[in-house]
């Protein structure tokens, strides 16, 4: 219980400034097994190269993972979500909700009693709304890649994680006609991860996750097994 509580705080007092595209955690399901869930994600800040300042995005999802195999998983989303981009030297631009999705792949590298290893690869992106600025068009894209690599411990109902993971998110912008795609800070690759899932019942748990170092951000979701 002492390591759960340690765990618990160091886990609070990093979501407080992390992120990019969750993880999912190690929990994964078996071949030909579903789960399904509903997620939240938020970006508090991703800095963008050169001068193009800084991004923030609130994603809401549908969460699908089906078992390939027992060690592999597709993992796919579907939901909504919005950008705001503020460059260095003006303001910032809102750009509000429309469709967002994703998908990716998780495959499990080592279980053996309550540790499991699990690598995995995730992107989302996000279609807000066009904007117009005076007589301009602004249309946005958000592309939000990563690999990570996540190592996990049961404790009873608790299972939390840690991990590493690549990351890179594209801001793609039209000014009328105009496009520029812009790459996310590429010194501010780099991830640390952490997570946990808490059991409800054997068949319905929540995730909660951070990550530092690439972006600021957080996610949480309750999911379902079938």
């Amino acid at each position: 219980m002492r390591k759960i509580f340690l765990f618990l705080v160091l886990f609070c007092l990093l979501t407080a400034a992390s992120y990019a595209a969750p993880c999912y955690g190690t929990r994964m399901p078996k071949s030909k097994q579903f789960f399904s869930g509903a997620q939240t994600h938020i970006i508090f800040k991703r800095y963008l190269k050169d001068d193009h300042g800084k991004l923030r995005s609130a994603q809401n999802f549908l969460l699908v993972s089906y078992g390939i195999y027992d060690w592999l998983s597709l993992d796919l989303k579907g939901g909504a979500g919005n950008i705001k981009q503020h460059p260095s030297l003006s303001d910032e631009v809102d750009y509000p909700s429309a469709f967002a999705g994703g998908y990716g792949f998780r495959i499990k590298l080592y279980d053996r009693k309550e540790t499991k290893m699990v690598f995995g690869f995730q992107h989302i992106s996000v279609h807000p709304k066009k904007v117009y600025l005076g007589d301009i068009k602004n249309t946005a894209v958000l592309d939000d890649w990563q690999f990570s690599f996540l190592v996990s411990r049961d404790f009873f109902k608790v299972t939390p994680y840690v991990g590493v993971k690549w990351s890179e998110i594209d801001y793609i912008h039209w000014v009328d006609e105009s496009r520029k795609r812009v790459k996310s800070d590429r010194t501010k690759n780099i991830g640390l991860v952490l997570g946990l899932d808490l059991s409800v019942t054997k068949k319905v748990w929540f995730n909660l996750e951070g990550q530092v170092f690439d972006s600021e951000a957080c996610a949480a979701s309750l999911n379902f097994s079938f």
